[in-house]
């Protein structure tokens, strides 16, 4: 493989595979107001403007991180008063409960106003932050934390460059997973260890998840049912139990870091959990688990890439797609394996929803984890579904294409009326 196309996919993984402190789209709010706030002299007085309907799905319910509350226009008031917007994804770190009654007390004055819009970028936050006679307006679009517009007192500022500007702006080709294979095959060990960092974030985020009772504790239910021999204490019950607890942390608030994959903490977990999962059944060293992780989250990329960033798919789907090659490739290093897992996984959850980002999205990540390992098990066996079977192909590059064209076509319809719905409740 040439060096030009190794350099792809460690940028593919540099850019996509980031750390994240709680789910990314009230994070983007939060750190939308913080990048507001900083350019003011004073604490905020008023906060208004309006977001995407795509980003309001998925934060308006989902608790905000190192809090016990929820809501759009609480993300914003809290990030205005204690966020870091310098720590990107992570802007909420450090937030305490003094912030939350800061922000508690603005939205009681009914000085925080955020409107839905729908708007073409599915990310689009347009955010005013005021202090006395003092505003600053913010506009990020096409990814959480992408500021394109910067205006304070209404004159326009230039926007700060940063490092590796030209690198950062260039959009990066796609790949097959024929190309993500042979990558994570041949590259030296030294050129992708940092992808166990996502298994390390990943494994500390689980087993926060399973000190306490987060969001619906669908890990501990779980784990109650193994100690009264409702479930099987084997493999694939730790696969799940590992990968949703991680989930359960992160979606009911935890003041844990994940390491997300495609902009989502949960296509991260979902991505690395299984992964590390089994390299530990199988005692893999580091290499072999540095190259699983690998292609686990590269698949994700790959399949993702090929959609838009938010959707009405749950793109835990897809990012447990992702799982399902890396658990395949260490189970087997073998390439048909690894296509028939995936071809598996599209036929079997095809069209799960994303309703918004929630608690029960460890529900999701659940479901779509175990059919992942079942798909994998599946193509073990030599048995894949055919071109008899719904959308799927005999090639997986196909297969996915299929995919992605009901995500981009149809979908959006669904998208529509799943947003209406919610806004209405």
């Amino acid at each position: 493989m040439s060096n030009d196309s190794s350099s792809l996919f460690i940028q593919w993984l540099k850019k996509e595979v980031a750390p994240a402190l709680g789910c990314t789209e009230p994070v983007a709010i939060a750190f939308t107001a913080a990048y507001a706030a900083k350019y003011l002299d004073q604490p905020c007085d008023k906060i208004s403007g309006f977001i995407s309907a795509n980003l309001y799905k998925n934060a308006m319910g989902v608790t905000i991180p190192g809090t016990t509350v929820s809501g759009v226009n609480l993300a914003a008031a809290i990030g205005a008063f204690g966020g870091h917007p310098e720590k990107g994804l992570q802007t909420l770190e450090g937030i305490t409960q003094h912030h939350v009654e800061l922000a508690q007390a603005l939205i009681s004055l009914n000085s925080v106003n955020i409107d839905v819009q729908d708007t073409p970028d599915f990310i689009h936050l347009d955010l005013t932050v005021s202090a006395a006679e003092q505003t600053c307006r913010v506009v990020v679009k096409g990814s959480h934390t992408n500021v394109v517009e910067i205006y304070l007192n209404g004159e326009p500022q230039a926007l700060p460059q940063p490092k590796n500007a030209a690198e950062k702006q260039r959009e990066l080709s796609t790949f097959s997973l024929q190309e993500a294979f042979d990558f994570i095959t041949t590259a030296p060990f030294e050129d992708i260890a940092f992808i166990l960092e996502a298994g390390r974030l990943n494994s500390a985020l689980s087993q926060e998840g399973k000190t306490k009772k987060y969001g619906l504790n669908i890990n501990g239910t779980f784990s109650d049912a193994v100690n009264k021999g409702l479930m099987s204490n084997d493999l694939m019950s730790k696969v799940i139990i590992n990968t949703v607890a991680a989930s359960d942390a992160r979606m009911g608030g935890a003041p844990v870091i994940a390491m997300s994959n495609f902009g989502s903490g949960n296509q991260g977990i979902t991505a690395t959990m299984p992964v590390v999962t089994v390299a530990n059944h199988l005692n893999a060293d580091e290499d072999t688990l540095a190259r699983a992780l690998a292609l686990s989250h590269l698949t994700a990329i790959s399949i993702h890439s090929r959609y838009t960033r938010l959707s009405a798919l749950c793109a835990a789907s897809t990012a447990a797609m992702g799982s399902a090659a890396g658990m395949a490739w260490l189970f087997t290093r073998n390439l048909n394996t690894i296509n028939a897992a995936v071809i598996n996984m599209v036929s079997d959850v095809t069209g799960m929803i994303c309703d918004g980002a929630s608690n029960s999205c460890a529900m999701k990540v659940s479901s779509v984890v175990s059919s992942a390992f079942k798909s994998v098990l599946m193509a073990m066996q030599d048995s894949c579904a055919s071109a008899n079977d719904g959308i799927v192909c005999n090639d997986v590059e196909q297969t996915i294409n299929n995919l992605c064209r009901l995500v981009i076509k149809p979908m959006t319809h669904t998208d529509r009326e799943i947003i209406s719905i919610m806004v209405a409740k």
